[in-house]
């Protein structure tokens, strides 16, 4: 044998051992995290509670007992006493519009606050430190109905808190207050704004303007382009903020239904900031919106230029290099034509669209989806429009066959039991929101309370073993906290307290709370993975601030996290867990609501 011969085989056994070695180090059995002494609900029915879960590599390790689970433990792992609360499975939000809400820190957020005094009170001293040139904003995620004085703010309130700043205060995509500074900043009364269609600015006795101005979505829209914007530092700021406030209230993933102004791939330079450093706290797959100008824009041609030329990637392609499922595009919606667009607004009657811009919308624009297999999603409202819509479909299917291709609505409220059938022949999922719980008694007002009872029909709907989640539709037409919607499903209340869901159309806690979690990962295709607490599972769960599953119905709405863990990382402590939550960077501006009154209402 010669002697380099004798030196190959030498490197290759040192090769051979070394990455044996290196196998052997990484198969150490133990877990990196143990959350133990708990009531664990799983969501698993082969395994429906447990007190003990073992995390490795980012995923459910073991689930059990405390002394089968303990006995996972090496001398590196960290263990967490959950001192006898509640664990759940991540809440998962598979309709919602993060990338949307980039200006969020230059936002007063009234999600639940309990007075409007308190909220006048807010913005007055909001006011007080906003510098000059910017304007003090509240856009959406509240309700008049929250308040226990029950109704909007005067205009006299508005202008007294906020007399030296541009003022809007946005409720949902159906009504703006504005003070004289920001109806003058808007040209209110001139070419300048924004009038598209279904919009309407009050006059008083005199034929002035009041500031209060009615709408549709798309003149919320173009009103927030007017307003001053973030700086990209400020906007990855904002990213932070959003996820930690998601955080808080037990939420590991989101589905971001797409932002036309933001459309892909602009959205993505904000992101990677954060995903390069695996500083991304949220699972936040999505949907892509384009939006253009000209009465021949077409939003699907628009999309698919998208993937296809602009920034080429494919259904399912995730682009964060580290965090699984961490921001990767699942398809077209939920506008796939500005035209046919039946916005929920509540405090008004019911969009009905000409059956023939459905039939187009299907014939037209979702063939090309169908035949890219280009996963979509549609926003319908009212079952008046969906039934035109699943006529084109149900022929477009015999002809170009869905075919196992994910497609959902989105909203749907009134629904039919009819065209819940269709839709599930079609294989075709339903995302409902918690809008009912907040604007549900503008929807009485509207529609009589008897169709708002059965709005949506939530027992039929579940029972109907349809691919179905609730979703909060965050940040604008509702809150972000799933909890005010998972109250409604269970109380039949909405955020006033009045009864809008009837008795027998109302869900038990465990169905309530699997629409945001194990039903919810169906509309990522992640059902394997996601939405348990079972081994092989990702390892997302909050650890909450009371028993979901034992408090009042009253409390329900109030529950939030104490210990998020997302990739098996904690993302989010509080209370006993406060020292264990990542330090976040400081917030930009300094002189941002969020800095001070944070993104959700905390009593001081």
């Amino acid at each position: 044998m010669t002697v380099k011969r004798i030196v190959l085989i030498g490197v290759m056994l040192v090769s051979g051992l070394t990455n044996a070695y290196a196998q052997a180090s990484q198969e150490t059995p133990g877990a990196d995290l143990i959350v133990h002494n708990a009531k664990i609900h799983t969501g698993n029915p082969a395994q429906p509670s447990a007190s003990a879960v073992a995390v490795k590599n980012g995923r459910i390790y073991s689930v059990g007992t405390d002394a089968e689970v303990l006995g996972l433990k090496n001398a590196n792992t960290k263990i967490i006493d959950s001192r006898g609360r509640r664990l759940i499975p991540g809440i998962i939000d598979a309709h919602t519009h993060v990338l949307n809400e980039l200006g969020y820190n230059y936002t007063l957020r009234w999600d639940g606050v309990p007075t409007l005094r308190r909220a006048l009170q807010m913005l007055s001293e909001q006011a007080k430190r906003t510098p000059k040139g910017q304007w003090v904003k509240v856009v959406g995620g509240w309700s008049p109905y929250q308040f226990e004085e029950n109704r909007f703010p005067t205009m006299d309130e508005l202008r007294k808190a906020v007399p030296n700043h541009p003022l809007i205060v946005q409720y949902a995509y159906n009504r703006g207050f504005m003070n004289q500074l920001a109806m003058d900043a808007f040209g209110v009364g001139t070419d300048k704004f924004p009038n598209l269609p279904g919009t309407e600015l009050e006059k008083d006795a005199q034929g002035r303007y009041t500031g209060v101005v009615h709408g549709y979505t798309f003149t919320f829209i173009a009103m927030e382009t007017m307003v001053p914007q973030l700086t990209p530092d400020e906007e990855v700021s904002s990213l932070v903020q959003i996820v930690h406030s998601l955080n808080r209230v037990g939420v590991t993933s989101i589905v971001d239904a797409g932002t036309g102004f933001r459309g892909y791939p602009k959205a993505v330079r904000t992101v990677d900031a954060l995903a390069r450093d695996n500083r991304l706290n949220i699972r936040m797959p999505f949907m892509d919106i384009q939006f253009g100008d000209g009465a021949d824009f077409n939003v699907v041609d628009a999309q698919i230029t998208a993937i296809t030329k602009t920034a080429p990637i494919a259904p399912g392609h995730n682009l964060h290099p580290h965090l699984a499922h961490g921001h990767s595009y699942q398809g077209a919606g939920e506008l796939l034509s500005v035209e046919v667009h039946d916005h929920e607004n509540f405090d008004r009657p019911t969009l009905v669209i000409e059956p023939a811009l459905m039939h187009q919308l299907v014939e037209r624009d979702i063939s090309k989806l169908v035949q890219r297999r280009i996963p979509f999603r549609e926003h319908i409202t009212y079952d008046e429009n969906i039934t035109p819509f699943l006529d084109a479909l149900e022929k477009l299917n015999q002809k170009m066959p869905l075919d196992g291709l994910r497609w959902s609505l989105e909203h749907a409220e009134t629904i039919s039991p009819a065209n819940i059938e269709r839709v599930k022949a079609l294989g075709g999922g339903i995302a409902l929101d918690t809008k009912m719980a907040l604007h549900g008694d503008s929807f009485v007002k509207t529609h009589g309370r008897d169709k708002a009872l059965q709005t949506p029909r939530l027992r039929h709907l579940v029972d109907s073993g349809i691919p179905l989640a609730m979703t909060t539709d965050a940040f604008r037409a509702a809150s972000f906290n799933p909890w005010i919607g998972i109250s409604w499903m269970v109380s039949g209340k909405s955020i006033s307290g009045a009864e809008i869901l009837a008795k027998d159309n109302r869900l038990t806690r465990e169905e309530a709370l699997k629409l945001f979690t194990r039903n919810a990962a169906w509309f990522i295709s992640t059902e394997s993975e996601m939405g348990m607490i079972a081994p092989g599972h990702l390892a997302d769960f909050a650890l909450l601030d009371r028993d979901y599953f034992a408090v009042p119905e009253a409390q329900i709405k109030s529950v939030s996290s104490v210990l998020t863990v997302m990739d098996g990382r904690v993302v989010y402590g509080a209370q006993d867990y406060g020292s264990l939550t990542p330090v976040l960077p400081e917030i930009l501006p300094a002189w941002s609501p969020i800095k001070h009154f944070g993104g959700y209402y905390q009593a001081r």
